[in-house]
């Protein structure tokens, strides 16, 4: 695809795994390499293309952002899908649109301050999340973006 729909929309897969650092592994001997500022101990940021991610979560922390019981990926279909879109205003159109055209909504708003989303279900079931993130936090990484904010509202 030469010209985008949508310039810009980062997509991220998450998936499950049983062993973080062997998965790591794994997908480096393939090429692949991994985001530090969104790596620790329990998720890995993969780089698939310009804004298209896997992040690698270890089965506890995917538990934290499924809504429904995990299913074993040997014997089921398994992700859930997620795009960026530009504003916070966006998400709410967005996810608004999605249940206009039939789809269930998963949760409610999350809001984290530095990113906000929102969860559906698609007319098949599959779990889909549209997100923004403060590109300044997308920038330095969530840990730093809160440092920095809090340093700013910091009284010197």
């Amino acid at each position: 695809m030469t010209n985008p729909a949508h310039p810009g929309r980062m997509l991220f897969l998450n998936i499950p795994v049983a062993d973080l650092e062997r998965s790591k592994a794994f997908f480096a001997d393939l090429g692949f390499a991994f985001n530090p500022k969104f790596t620790d101990e329990t998720a890995a940021c993969m780089l698939v293309g310009e804004h298209a991610f896997v992040m690698l979560l270890s089965r506890e922390k995917f538990a934290q952002f499924a809504k429904l019981p995990m299913a074993d990926p040997t014997t089921h279909t398994l992700a859930l899908y997620c795009f960026s879109v530009s504003s916070r205003e966006e998400v709410d159109k967005v996810s608004a649109a999605a249940l206009a055209a039939g789809g269930a909504e998963a949760d409610g708003a999350e809001d984290y301050g530095f990113m906000y989303s929102r969860s559906f279900y698609d007319l098949d079931g599959h779990g889909w999340q549209v997100m923004w993130m403060d590109p300044a936090a997308a920038e330095q990484g969530p840990e730093a973006f809160a440092a920095a904010t809090q340093d700013a509202d910091t009284p010197a």
